[in-house]
């Protein structure tokens, strides 16, 4: 793959407006990474190298946490390739048009083995958060989510940026974003993606932890349907003036501390590693 620009990429993608969305692409620095698209035809994007995004064939929402595809959106193929990443870089998701202000958003990643994330059972494998963000100031209905920060009228794409923990060891993972919307009361809106990704850990550094089970989740199963901070109604009166919010998944892992990126594990610059 050679290297693009993440800003003439930027002005290059198409931007339908709808109240729904997905996660478009992911960019490492400058370097852009194409997700799926479900507007385009499956048989131009499935199978092709240089796809690291697990399929999802539409905008619309699930409305349930108790969703068989709860972990990756519905069907979630895997791709034939992955995202090399150092251990304590920022990778970015790309979303364009995203619309809804209320709810809050995570990051997820999960550890695949040695042969890779293809033969993953998604309703089995194991997720720890690494990114959150909810209810920043005010009430639950008229405060300022950090959702609606990332809401984009101007045809502008909505960037979001997460840092990888800094304790992963060398290897393959499933990285999740959601965004779990809420501006319809009692019917909670969930928008999962997910990509591969080709970890490269700290060399010499002890980096091969192990996330206590504590922080495991699995999809479906990490949300309960009457969990209060999904099954809720923020116009109601007993919420009016609520101005906490529990994002629902438990804590999140930082890993074991900082560590000094080693200097051979260098920076991706668009080269994608394939799935075998």
């Amino acid at each position: 793959m050679v290297p693009v620009l993440l800003a003439a990429f930027l002005a290059a993608l198409p931007g339908p407006a709808m109240a729904h969305g997905g996660l478009s692409n992911y960019t490492v620095g400058e370097t852009w990474y194409r997700g799926y698209d479900p507007s385009t035809p499956e048989e131009d994007q499935v199978n092709q190298p240089w796809l690291i995004q697990r399929q999802w064939s539409t905008i619309d929402p699930l409305f349930t946490p108790l969703s068989p595809f709860m972990a990756c959106n519905d069907p979630g193929t895997p791709p034939p390739s992955s995202i090399p990443i150092p251990a304590g870089e920022t990778i970015t998701a790309v979303y364009y048009y995203w619309l809804h202000p209320v709810g809050p958003m995570t990051v997820w990643l999960s550890r695949c083995p040695d042969d890779g994330c293809n033969s993953v059972n998604l309703t089995e494998a194991k997720w720890f958060k690494i990114w959150e963000a909810g209810l920043l100031e005010g009430t639950l209905e008229r405060g300022t989510w950090y959702q609606k920060s990332f809401q984009r009228w101007d045809g502008e794409p909505g960037l979001w940026p997460a840092k990888l923990p800094e304790a992963l060891g060398s290897g393959r993972y499933m990285i999740r974003h959601e965004i779990l919307s809420l501006h319809v009361g009692y019917r909670p809106q969930f928008y999962p993606e997910c990509a591969h990704l080709e970890v490269k850990g700290v060399e010499g550094k002890g980096v091969e932890a192990e996330v206590p089970a504590e922080y495991l989740r699995v999809f479906p199963g990490g949300y309960e349907q009457d969990d209060a901070s999904v099954f809720i109604d923020i116009y109601s009166e007993e919420n009016v003036n609520t101005t906490t919010y529990v994002i629902p998944g438990g804590p999140i892992w930082e890993g074991l501390g900082l560590h000094v990126l080693d200097e051979k594990a260098g920076t991706a610059k668009g080269e994608y590693s394939v799935e075998r």
